[in-house]
């Protein structure tokens, strides 16, 4: 489905680092090493991110202006190309002035040098991880931040100044090192999308949630995104402007992206979903207070007009989230952040819990009768009409369906004791096992460890129970963010 809002780049800055000194005595030195800047800041480009390349960084000079052109530019990320020997005193003032998250980029070349015809020119072309333990210790004693990524430049051909076969692509390290650079930009896009981002909090917290209760304020400074408070009466007063034109258009929308059921479902409380539950007023909601996410829940009085208003929640949530603006129940905030990440990153982010356990294949089903995200979906979700809502009051729609199968990683989002957010993250394998035909969304899952050894350690570190799926492992990737956005994070199931 087509995005409501278009991704930002993220904007990485990118410099070279060498010895002033050492260009007149090594000819074509210099030259070398920037075309190898230039090679990174050409591959990093193609992971969808804006670049600033500076250029060589090779004295305490050039180091300030790089900081104030990085600041300039509101960089989001600095990869430190550590070209060459350096010292840390030309390096040190770019990230005392530019205070985006750094990290050191050591590629070395070729895979070795030539032993019998290296001249010490050609050494220095190779010898990047010198200056790195020097960086390390600078940067740790001035109160920076860093991250090091080790490996292989993996450039396609051999420069023709160089000795050494430089041809490295194909070779593991340099592909594993460009893996890790990929994820750091990545991280970099969730941490300037989440900047500004405006999360809708519409409706209360499912009362006596106590694990869903979050501080607001806590919420935007930790993530830097906005909090938009709402009330079903903002919900009903574009309710009562939808058309008969769009509600067609949201019929037929709905119809293309959903079965709907007829009727077969094993619970008698799950039957098919009629027109009026299908009123589509929060896109008008969404687009009215521009929001990013939405997370939202109404405990309406019996019969009242807002408890039949939520009803339709769970259809049109679905497709919102869909389109790029996740949507969460039972007011779980810290989970809609969680989805919000998982979608950023184009992997999905569907609401979960755990639902039971299968002892006999091993698997523990994830799922809710929530909103689902249909991009990761295996076949097409299922609508089935609720004659009641489990331990909620009114009936309405929900969605029947399951992740695809393959690789899935879970991004949970808890709040500790000292009111900080933390990230729970865990791999595993979605499996094509049977589910419950109740209306709710369910995925049979597999982790490396038996189902009560998982639960242990699931449990052990104090999770909300909702958490966000996502399609693909994504560990690594997800801890990266974590560091950007400074939330602590632990990944189970090693």
């Amino acid at each position: 489905m087509e995005a409501r809002k278009q991704v930002k780049k993220p904007r990485i800055g990118i410099y070279s680092m060498g010895l002033k000194h050492y260009w007149g005595q090594f000819p074509g030195l210099r030259e070398r090493l920037i075309e190898y800047g230039e090679f990174i800041a050409g591959k990093v480009q193609e992971f969808g991110a804006e670049t600033c390349y500076y250029g060589l960084v090779d004295c305490e000079q050039e180091g300030k202006k790089a900081g104030e052109y990085f600041n300039e530019n509101h960089v989001d990320l600095i990869l430190a190309h550590s070209a060459t020997y350096v010292t840390s005193a030309s390096v040190l003032p770019l990230h005392q002035i530019c205070s985006a998250p750094a990290v050191i980029l050591n590629l070395q070349p070729a895979a070795r040098i030539n032993y019998e015809k290296t001249t010490t020119g050609e050494w220095l072309a190779h010898c990047g991880a010198c200056p790195v333990p020097e960086l390390s210790n600078a940067f740790n004693r001035a109160g920076i931040k860093y991250r090091v990524v080790n490996g292989l430049l993996g450039l396609d051909y051999t420069p023709g100044i160089s000795l050494a076969d430089e041809a490295t692509a194909q070779r593991p390290e340099a592909k594993r090192a460009w893996r890790q650079i990929e994820e750091w930009v990545q991280a970099a896009k969730v941490k300037c999308n989440l900047r500004g981002a405006r999360f809708g909090f519409l409706g209360n917290t499912y009362s006596g949630m106590l694990d869903m209760y979050s501080d607001f304020t806590m919420f935007q400074a930790q993530t830097g995104a906005h909090l938009q408070v709402l009330e079903m009466c903002d919900l009903d007063r574009h309710l009562q402007g939808v058309t008969e034109e769009e509600t067609a258009a949201k019929r037929k929308e709905i119809e293309e992206f959903f079965t709907i059921s007829e009727d077969a479902a094993a619970d008698p409380l799950a039957q098919k979903p009629t027109d009026e539950q299908m009123a589509a007023a929060q896109e008008k909601l969404v687009e009215e207070f521009g929001l990013d996410a939405l997370t939202y829940y109404y405990h309406g009085a019996p019969g009242g007009h807002y408890e039949e208003l939520q009803g339709g929640f769970i259809v049109g949530h679905s497709l919102l989230t869909a389109k790029g603006i996740p949507c969460a129940g039972e007011g779980d905030l810290k989970t809609c952040l969680a989805m919000k990440i998982c979608d950023i990153l184009g992997k999905g982010g569907s609401f979960c819990e755990i639902v039971t356990v299968d002892y006999e294949d091993g698997t523990i089903l994830l799922g809710h009768d929530g909103p689902f995200h249909l991009e990761i979906a295996k076949g097409k979700p299922i609508l089935r009409g609720m004659g009641l809502y489990h331990g909620k009051q009114g009936t309405g729609v929900s969605v029947e369906a399951k992740v695809r199968t393959g690789d899935i990683t879970n991004l949970g989002c808890s709040q500790t004791i000292d009111g900080k957010l933390k990230f729970i993250i865990s791999e595993a394998e979605s499996t094509d096992g049977d589910i419950m035909t109740i209306g709710n969304t369910q995925t049979p899952v597999k982790f490396s460890k038996d189902p009560d050894s998982y639960m242990d350690e699931w449990f052990a570190e104090a999770p909300t129970h909702h958490f966000a799926m996502s399609i693909g492992h994504n560990a690594s990737l997800y801890e990266k963010v974590a560091d950007l956005l400074e939330i602590p994070a632990v990944v189970l199931d090693r």
